[in-house]
């Protein structure tokens, strides 16, 4: 084959920097958006936080003095009330002159568009501003989420323990083993064998020795921990409890005997077996109820995750309206110092770094007014849509999908999806997600459609309500549903059922 030129002629879609920039910003959460601003202010020196603006401002008018009509000697407070308006209405009027002509300085001869292959991001390896909190004194910031959350997990919390215990050296070594060897619920996870044969190569010791050991760190707390089944783990708990507790040897008889029967809601059987009344298996019962079968759930050492909301709804004069939290938007602007240094004219490299950063500056704000007023408009159809959630609750949840946003606003799907990922509402009922406002629909009788959301509520205020010796099977809730016109197969039941962590009808029957 011999090389040539071809001619070819077609279409290409190429998304520029621009685009890319506010697709990236839409689908961020506030946290990650946080985090994105504290890069650029870091990166780009055009852009700055507003928070110091009120006095960057003040020193700046302080500096130029020279131009206002009262000297800087003039004691302000010895001016009388009509002077002192005039001269502050003066310095805004001077100050507003200069920023406008500033900013026609600065904007004069910027492109729209930057050339597709523009590097927008610069190696940047940062985070979020460490907290100025470090000093000792009384005005320091801190943070007292980050004082309340505990790292500690279950094995540190035990090793604490054992090292107040007086031990030997033999004995704390197979203490330490053992605790390694526990589950995040608190169970042992192999046998007192297995541990033995894992440690009698370094230690000359016999299966007693562990054991005994293995009893010391089940009276540590939690009580209950490094059980082997869950009947040691309830067994453990009631032995800790006084000997008067009331029907405290009954409890016992149930957990060490009857687990099975207890775990299947067999009461008929359990009682026959057990010889027990049915006032007494209920006590019993009730006191077992009391114990913890998953002892080390209660040392979570899962730090605590807080939901920053992203818009606000509240009912003013009778309507809904929805509002940014201001906590939640970024302050940034372009800092007009350095805007004024760009120069007409000038194609040195250092008007041209100054140049492209001021472009750059002036899209990423413009990407942040896209990305407020697209979020205000999908938040604002949202409530439009489920007032009747918000005034009602979730049975009045109406169905909705984001093809219908997306109608409503213009917009295409996909950008309706990423809006609404881990983006907030704070309503008068709680904080939500923007997606839990979007549920499938199933047809009514009528003709009507009810959504998945409000058929999940009305199962639960179902199973709320029923009778604990005789709960609602799947079949006997669709029928109910069935008699409110909705329909809804037994399968489906069970699915919403098991989404709210429901558990079935012969695991919910009660002895009353």
């Amino acid at each position: 084959m011999k090389p040539s030129l071809v001619l070819k002629m077609g279409q290409q879609l190429t998304m520029t920097p621009q685009l890319q920039q506010a697709i990236k910003l839409l689908q961020l959460s506030t946290l990650d958006l946080q985090q994105e601003v504290q890069q650029a202010l870091e990166s780009n020196p055009m852009l700055e936080a507003e928070e110091g603006s009120d006095s960057e401002s003040s020193s700046d008018h302080d500096q130029s003095g020279d131009n206002n009509e009262f000297d800087s000697a003039t004691d302000y407070n010895t001016l009388s009330e009509g002077e002192q308006r005039k001269q502050e209405q003066q310095s805004v009027d001077s100050a507003n002159n200069e920023n406008e002509v500033m900013s026609d300085d600065w904007q004069d001869n910027i492109p729209e568009d930057l050339p597709v292959d523009t590097a927008w991001d610069d190696v940047y390896q940062s985070s979020l501003p460490p907290s100025s909190g470090s000093g000792g004194g009384d005005n320091d910031d801190y943070n007292p989420a980050a004082r309340a959350s505990t790292t500690e997990s279950l094995q540190s919390h035990l090793e604490w323990q054992l090292n107040l215990t007086p031990m030997s050296d033999t004995d704390r070594a197979i203490a330490v083993t053992i605790i390694d060897a526990l589950t995040e619920d608190g169970y042992l996870s192999c046998s007192c064998e297995e541990l033995l044969e894992g440690i009698e190569e370094e230690l000359e010791i016999e299966l007693d020795e562990v054991e005994a050991v293995l009893r010391r760190i089940q009276q540590f707390d939690p009580v209950g921990v490094a059980a082997r089944s869950l009947t040691e783990c309830l067994l453990i708990q009631l032995a800790q409890l006084p000997e008067s507790t009331p029907h405290l040897g009954s409890a016992r008889l149930v957990v060490e005997k009857y687990i099975n029967l207890l775990g299947t809601h067999d009461y008929a059987q359990l009682m026959r077996k057990s010889r027990l009344k049915e006032a007494d298996l209920k006590a019993a019962i009730e006191l077992i109820q009391t114990l913890n079968p998953k002892p080390g759930d209660s040392i979570q050492s899962s730090e605590p995750e807080y939901v920053i909301p992203d818009v606000t709804v509240k009912k003013v004069n009778g309507r809904w309206t929805v509002e940014l939290n201001p906590d939640a938007v970024p302050r940034v602007r372009i800092n007009s110092g350095y805007a004024s240094l760009v120069k007409r004219a000038d194609n040195s490299a250092d008007n041209t770094y100054l140049k492209n950063h001021l472009q750059e500056a002036r899209w990423f704000l413009k990407s942040l007014q896209s990305r407020n007023e697209t979020l205000m408009k999908v938040a604002t159809q949202i409530v439009e849509h489920q007032r009747g959630f918000l005034e009602y609750g979730d049975e009045a949840m109406k169905p909705l999908v984001l093809h219908d946003i997306a109608e409503a606003v213009s917009m295409h799907e996909s950008t309706i999806s990423r809006v609404t990922t881990q983006k907030y509402m704070h309503t008068p009922r709680g904080i939500f997600e923007l997606k839990y406002f979007f549920s499938s629909h199933v047809s009514t009788a009528s003709g009507g459609e009810c959504s998945s959301t409000a058929i999940r509520a009305i199962i639960k205020k179902l199973v709320a309500a029923e009778n604990p010796k005789k709960p609602l099977s799947d079949s006997k809730i669709a029928g109910l549903l069935a008699e409110q016109g909705i329909k809804v197969a037994r399968r489906t039941i069970a699915k919403y059922r098991e989404s709210l962590s429901i558990a079935p009808s012969n695991e919910r029957k009660r002895l009353v």
